[in-house]
């Protein structure tokens, strides 16, 4: 048998201990950490990043009478000051309970869903710090900027949906009526999932930019298909109005316009980013 060599058996100089490549290399000739511990990097990560946002959870916990007073029941009363903003003339609502542990799970729920929102700049940054070894010293300054901006427009999305889009809906719906002989009366788990839904959905669908950075830093999109597919893209911004706002145009039309303006500016993204990537693969004219 031939013997090992210990040159052989030694961790490669542009390898670190823990499997990840030194940065100071060449990009063609960094280490490769091995799969089972990519996936114990990851657990990691989101233990890091869920121990961060169970923080926030906790520490909102101790204001939760200021939570749910202020911040669940805001909409219902009428001097919600948004109201007065959007120039509305608001009805106030008294909620039900029809369930014995209703209170409970809508206290609880909300505290969990402010603690996501406060937390979220925590579990990005952990998501950051995970991916930020696998990227050679070029790509790190442009997922930083995305890093930054997926919590920046997740929270901006999350307060359009609570200050904007809440108050529109449910004073729709706590308004209309079929008969001066129906009183409308809103059972608190279901206010509470609405109100979750309007935040968090619109949270989400402001990430807009961010998805198309990525999908067009990998080539997968260009900034000529999304010029190419504005109208349906218009359709399907004002399908999203719809599904999410009462059905009513002003405030399908208040919806819809950030919407629209997260596509054009989207647009703008991807021919920034499309530039980007042609002058690294040096394909684009001198």
């Amino acid at each position: 048998m031939s013997e090992v060599s210990p040159s052989q058996t030694e961790t490669p100089p542009e390898v670190q201990g823990d499997g990840a490549p030194s940065e100071d290399m060449h990009p063609d000739e960094r280490g490769v950490m091995p799969f089972l511990d990519h996936l114990e990097e990851l657990r990691w990560t989101m233990i890091k990043g869920g121990a961060g946002v169970l923080f926030t959870t906790i520490l909102c916990a101790f204001f939760s009478n200021w939570i749910i007073d202020r911040i669940l029941l805001g909409p219902t009363r009428t001097d919600f000051f948004m109201y007065e903003l959007l120039g509305m003339s608001p009805v106030e609502v008294d909620l039900l309970n029809r369930t014995i542990t209703g209170q409970f799970f809508a206290d609880l729920g909300t505290i969990i869903v402010v603690g996501i929102i406060v937390g979220s700049p925590i579990m990005v940054y952990y998501a950051w710090r995970f991916i930020e070894p696998a990227l050679y010293p070029g790509e790190k300054k442009g997922m930083r900027f995305s890093a930054v901006f997926a919590t920046f427009f997740f929270l901006l999305g999350a307060a359009f949906g609570y200050l904007i889009l809440t108050p529109l809906a449910f004073q729709f719906f706590a308004q209309y009526t079929l008969s001066q002989q129906i009183n409308n009366m809103f059972d608190i788990m279901t206010y509470f999932r609405m109100v979750s839904f309007w935040t968090l959905g619109t949270g989400l669908l402001f990430e807009l930019p961010v998805v198309v950075y990525f999908l067009t830093k990998v080539g997968i999109l260009t900034p000529e298909a999304m010029r190419t597919y504005r109208k349906y893209a218009l359709l399907a911004v004002l399908a999203v109005a719809a599904f999410l706002t009462p059905p009513d145009p002003i405030s399908q039309i208040i919806v819809a316009l950030p919407l629209l303006g997260l596509y054009e500016l989207s647009i703008y993204i991807s021919r920034w980013v499309s530039r980007r990537r042609r002058e690294e693969l040096g394909m684009l004219d001198e």
